[in-house]
């Protein structure tokens, strides 16, 4: 173990030691080729409400009185902040389930308190101290579904998805052989930009968190490395229910944005197993591919290259 561990460093040594400026030649057309971005189970809200509907608040605005968008939301301050303090409920099940940007429903006036229950030693929050567990176990998938997804959706730098247990058995399964590894965030302008992941468990919580962290960040300060994002996999209902919940936090001022982080995740999705079995022969050739790729990181393999890497990633674009 020890000896597996000494040839990562050296892997990571060699990772950390490819020039920028040569990871921005070799790879700025690639990564340019890069578009749309998929979510693996998940259906999160748009981030950005003000963009998507600037033209309606500001005619909204201008039917008020108000001189701009900005002195609208001032004008709806109190209504917005109670609006996300509702989010931060579980709503009933006799009530609908919302999509996730829709104002809650008169039911919700009647909702369930979340109980509040202290966090692991770990620092982790139990999913009881989210949802109602007693509550949510009685709902279709679907609409528990729909409240995880309204529980994140006024927040901003959240990610949150709905993974099927039996996809996320085999990414867990992946992950205990290889709990690090490393990825690659496309620039179209700038090449691509490495960041390290490691996997952590919980007991306490029955949890399974991810921690992204810049590998330059990482390349200066080791374990002291502060994540930029945090992942955390809840499987208290996998069994019952059938579905892990998945609520990740971007931290502000890290240098990453909320897209760059959700990109991540369905990278490590990806790599881990959990489109394993599409796309027919190609599709088993690239998960070999993608499996080769960790081993032999996680083994500190000199085989392992950047440039193969990326190539993988590129093909998730």
């Amino acid at each position: 173990m020890a000896a597996a561990a000494i040839r990562t460093q050296s892997v990571l040594r060699h990772v950390l030691s490819c020039s920028p400026r040569s990871l921005r030649a070799s790879n700025q057309r690639r990564w340019a080729q890069v578009h749309d971005v998929r979510f693996l189970a998940t259906t999160q809200a748009p981030r950005n409400v003000i963009e998507k509907y600037r033209e309606k608040l500001a005619k909204k605005a201008q039917e008020e009185g108000l001189g701009d968008i900005n002195a609208l939301k001032e004008a709806y301050k109190e209504k917005i902040e109670t609006l996300r303090k509702t989010a931060d409920v579980v709503i009933p099940s006799s009530a609908p389930a919302p999509p996730p940007t829709s104002s809650p429903p008169p039911a919700a006036e009647k909702r369930i308190e979340k109980r509040k229950e202290t966090e692991s030693p770990s620092g982790i929050k139990p999913l009881s101290s989210i949802l109602d567990l007693s509550k949510v176990s009685s709902l279709p998938e679907k609409e528990l579904s729909a409240i995880w997804r309204f529980h994140h959706a006024a927040k901003p730098n959240s990610l949150c998805a709905v993974i099927p247990s039996g996809t996320f058995a085999t990414i867990e399964q992946t992950a205990r052989q290889f709990p690090q590894f490393v990825l690659p965030v496309p620039h179209p302008e700038q090449g691509a930009e490495m960041h390290f992941l490691q996997w952590t468990w919980d007991r306490a919580t029955k949890s399974t968190t991810v921690l992204f962290t810049q590998l330059a960040e990482y390349k200066a300060r080791g374990e002291f490395a502060q994540p930029h994002t945090t992942v955390t996999h809840y499987t208290d209902l996998a069994e019952e229910k059938g579905v892990v919940l998945m609520q990740g936090q971007v931290v502000e001022d890290r240098g990453v944005k909320v897209d760059d982080a959700r990109w991540l995740v369905m990278c490590l999705q990806r790599f881990y197993g959990g489109w394993d079995g599409q796309g027919g022969e190609m599709g088993k050739e690239r998960q070999e591919e993608r499996r080769r790729l960790l081993e032999w990181f996680g083994r500190g393999d000199g085989r392992f290259d950047v440039g193969r890497l990326m190539e993988e990633a590129e093909r998730m674009g």
